[in-house]
């Protein structure tokens, strides 16, 4: 079987970004992802979504993103990658899901459904959304009514006329309460009190929370969204939910779930028609799981003091979309950055494999 260079899992803004750099560089590659279509996670978000409401994406390398407007964003984002898959000529193949990732004596074989693939580095890019992280309360299969992920989210008019509980204490929840509490009856439920952010969010502030991210990374912890460390802020759509209270009418979580709805430790019940669960994801890195690349402290170490993207644990793995790339600006330099790091080892392999041919 042919040993390609490298092979990138997963064709998002992350994976698109490391496809265009290893050509760029001259790296034999093919790019594995397991949807039918392009656009990455985008194409799966909710219909109500504008390219205002995400406000825009950052531009993918040698190319001009798509401009701010009311059309959807799972329409926009998704064309934009799939004009540069074909103006870039990458090397895509779709859909194939990788199933695990093994080392066979100095080379990775990538397994996926639909066949494998022998490499000599990857570049994971699998990101978060097939991920979802859906905490369980007692009592949780009780419920009679309906329960949402972010991931299912249908738009708000499908919650008219119901009372619904939104968890989370993320921008997600912001936004779905903001388009939510105008048209319906909601409450929402945090583990922690919210941290809203009063100043300007500006490039300086947003270096800070990134390196907040980068600290956790370099310790092998697990990551933890930028959102989470830089505070919450309303936007204008969502100042009419701000004056209806659906803010400032917030509950701790609740201790269990009942038929129709939660109740609190203190004996307190709140019927519900839904309870939407605003609860973030976690890493799709499952495949990676036989190359044993967690710390003992639960994350995945990578070099640079978490500013890199090798896998410390082996530096054939590049990671994109993780930790503190796990956004589309990030995304884009982690893409260069991880396609450097396997130029890098390509070039270290080939000089170890001279020297012993030489000794």
């Amino acid at each position: 079987m042919d040993i390609l260079d490298s092979v990138v899992i997963g064709a998002g803004q992350a994976g698109l970004s490391a496809s265009h750099h290893l050509r760029r560089l001259g790296i034999r590659h093919v790019v594995l992802d397991s949807n039918d279509r392009p656009g990455g996670a985008w194409q799966h978000r909710w219909d109500a979504l504008t390219m205002t409401d995400v406000h825009g994406i950052a531009e993918l390398p040698a190319s001009t993103a798509p401009t701010l407007d009311q059309q959807r964003a799972n329409v926009v984002v998704p064309a934009y990658f799939s004009a540069y898959e074909r103006e870039n000529d990458l090397p895509i193949i779709r859909p194939v899901t990788v199933r695990s990732v093994t080392d066979d004596v100095g080379i990775l074989t990538v397994q996926a459904d639909e066949g494998e693939w022998r490499t000599r580095t990857i570049i994971n890019a699998t990101g978060t959304w097939t991920h979802p992280f859906l905490p369980h309360y007692p009592g949780t299969e009780t419920f009679i009514g309906e329960q949402l992920h972010t991931v299912d989210y249908p738009g708000p008019e499908h919650f008219r006329g119901k009372r619904v509980i939104v968890v989370g204490g993320g921008a997600s929840a912001v936004q779905f309460l903001g388009a939510l509490a105008p048209i319906t009856d909601t409450l929402w439920v945090t583990r922690r009190e919210p941290v809203w952010r009063t100043d300007d969010f500006t490039p300086e502030a947003g270096a800070a929370a990134v390196a907040l991210v980068e600290q956790r990374v370099a310790q092998g912890l697990a990551p933890q969204s930028v959102v989470s460390v830089t505070g919450l802020a309303l936007r204008p759509q969502e100042r009419e939910a701000e004056r209806l209270g659906a803010y400032a009418d917030r509950r701790p979580m609740f201790a269990s779930i009942e038929p129709d709805g939660v109740r609190w430790a203190d004996g307190s019940f709140e019927r519900a028609d839904v309870i939407l669960w605003a609860t973030g994801f976690r890493p799709a890195i499952s495949h990676l799981a036989p190359l044993h690349l967690r710390s003992p402290q639960g994350g995945i170490q990578l070099d640079r003091n978490g500013r890199g993207t090798t896998a410390v644990a082996d530096p054939r793995v590049q990671l994109v979309g993780y930790g503190p790339s796990a956004s589309t600006i990030g995304a884009n330099r982690a893409g260069r950055t991880a396609a450097t790091g396997v130029r890098r080892y390509l070039q270290q392999a080939e000089r170890l494999s001279d020297t012993t041919l030489a000794g």
